[in-house]
């Protein structure tokens, strides 16, 4: 049965989408995946039980129920190829529903107590579930569009247990604002916060910046006022030395676009087409209930960075994926120019040598990342398979509780994790903590490729509870593809970060560490 699920959990409709629909998961989560459940209906009693019946375990049949970005019918496909023809120029816009807000979440601020949140505004519950289920509503391609997550929770019993489990957190807007350094309202600046970055801007004053020390400072967490220069350093972009840096940022940016001049028109050659694409379709997915990212000018510069690396990189091309670790690099050297929200910044607004020194910087760095990490892309993505394996090892030392309820009901670590790895958790975790977390990668020895396996698992375990709770496959699946982090902060990614460096202190040089 395990090697059946495996076989089934590859989707057998592998064309491209052609139009653009809202995904949940990652970056853009729904509610609260046991609140979002559809419930059977009294009347249909007996379905029910003849569903139940069947092995919880076809992973075939819980696909063909799930809608998502590629569930796309032949006719949308054309439609949207059919628009494209008429205007080239002009790359594609996202028509989503608009932003659900979560209301509730499994964190709860520190040292929080209390009654339960949820039990003090009971009388609320019913409007506040009708007003999300008409926000929820959308219009795509002039059609009205309902979320097939909707839930009907008509089972009072029901939906009295989800009050009593689920503690709530004060709500905040579904994108929260990327230069946000907590979700929890802790001040922006404190004392200890104002002697780190001092001692940031001590450490790249120097004529030679000492990079150990930069990065042991680094790994806690980079100050978003030198963030930008401490990446650019981290990654290997800058040299160390202050007085080649305006030099070798010349040349690099030089390079690049010497690249472009020689590559880019050649999108359009049939060796080249299908590559520019899949690009040209992926893009505006990526980070769809963001404005920053829908505006022409940015998504010009995503194909320019992308189609220019698949061309130089042909043992991998471009892979789906890829287009997301463009956006922490773009987001934080937009961040140098912009002192409001750079959700809602207007790209075009700035000088055009300011627009292309942040396009030329975003492809170097993604290039350096995407250099430890290559064979994730590569034929058959061995780097994803070894690393999915490893992660499932590593929790059946760890975990032995979860691992069985995993097992149990045959949920196979490549139907979530798989996800995890090639997009380095940025479709789980909003792009702020994503931000965050790469802080510490970037500190990290091989933090993109090693580091990066022990925060999947402690993330894993961190939704202990939740996943011991689901007792379906399902209900587990629901989960581990959905979980409800749209809440997250510095807080929350640290604790990770922090777990995440016990289990490698413990396990990483362990010489039995994959062994039974």
């Amino acid at each position: 049965m395990a090697t059946e699920n495996r076989i089934n959990f590859w989707r057998r409709n592998v064309k491209v989408p052609g139009s653009i629909q809202p995904v949940y998961g990652a970056q853009h989560p729904p509610l609260d995946p046991r609140l979002r459940r559809t419930f059977p209906k009294e009347a249909s009693k007996s379905n029910f039980n003849n569903l139940k019946s069947k092995k919880p375990s076809s992973f075939h049949e819980f696909a063909r129920s799930t809608n998502d970005a590629w569930d796309i019918d032949d006719e949308e496909d054309e439609d949207f190829l059919a628009a494209h023809a008429h205007h080239p120029s002009q790359p594609p816009s996202l028509h989503s529903s608009p932003p659900l807000q979560q209301t509730t979440n499994r964190l709860t601020p520190p040292g929080a107590g209390g009654p339960n949140p949820l039990e003090e505004h009971e009388p609320d519950y019913e409007e506040e579930e009708q007003q999300e289920e008409e926000e929820e509503c959308g219009h795509i391609n002039g059609r009205v569009v309902k979320s097939s997550s909707d839930a009907h929770l008509s089972n009072s019993s029901v939906r009295s247990t989800l009050q009593k489990s689920l503690p709530m957190r004060p709500i905040i807007p579904l994108i929260a604002r990327i230069s946000d350094q907590n979700a929890s309202g802790a001040p922006p600046m404190t004392v200890r916060e104002k002697s780190r970055q001092d001692k940031f801007r001590q450490l790249l004053a120097s004529p030679n910046t000492d990079l150990e020390e930069l990065r042991k400072s680094s790994w806690s967490g980079i100050p978003r006022e030198v963030r930008p220069i401490t990446w650019r350093l981290l990654s290997g972009y800058l040299p160390a030395n202050m007085e080649r840096r305006d030099l070798v940022l010349k040349r690099k940016r030089d390079e690049y676009f010497g690249f472009i001049e020689q590559y880019y028109h050649s999108r359009t050659d049939e060796h080249y087409k299908d590559t520019y694409r899949q690009i040209h379709i992926d893009i505006p997915r990526t980070n769809p209930l963001i404005p920053l990212f829908q505006q022409p000018t940015v998504q010009e510069v995503f194909e320019r960075i992308l189609f220019i690396w698949a061309i130089r990189h042909p043992a991998s091309g471009y892979v789906q994926g890829i287009n997301d670790l463009v956006t922490p690099f773009f987001v934080v050297f937009l961040s140098e120019f912009v002192e409001e929200d750079v959700e809602n910044f207007e790209m075009a607004g700035l000088p055009l040598e300011t627009q292309r020194n942040i396009e030329a910087d975003s492809f170097w760095c993604m290039s350096k990342l995407l250099d430890g990490i290559q064979d994730n892309y590569t034929f058959a993505q061995p780097g994803i398979q070894n690393k999915v394996k490893a992660l499932e090892e590593l929790v059946s030392r760890i975990d032995k509780d979860i691992h069985g309820h995993l097992k149990r009901y045959e949920v196979e670590y490549l139907q979530f994790a798989f996800r995890w790895m090639n997009n380095l958790l940025m479709r789980e975790l909003p792009l702020r903590c994503t931000i965050r977390l790469w802080d510490t990668y970037q500190a990290e020895a091989e933090g993109f490729s090693h580091f990066h396996l022990y925060v999947c698992a402690a993330f894993l375990i961190e939704w202990r509870k939740e996943i011991l709770s689901m007792v379906d496959f399902q209900g587990l699946l629901m989960l581990l593809q959905n979980l409800p982090t749209i809440h997250w902060g510095n807080e929350e990614v640290g604790l990770l970060l922090a777990e995440a460096y016990r289990l490698k202190y413990m396990f990483a040089d362990a010489p039995n560490h994959y062994k039974r």
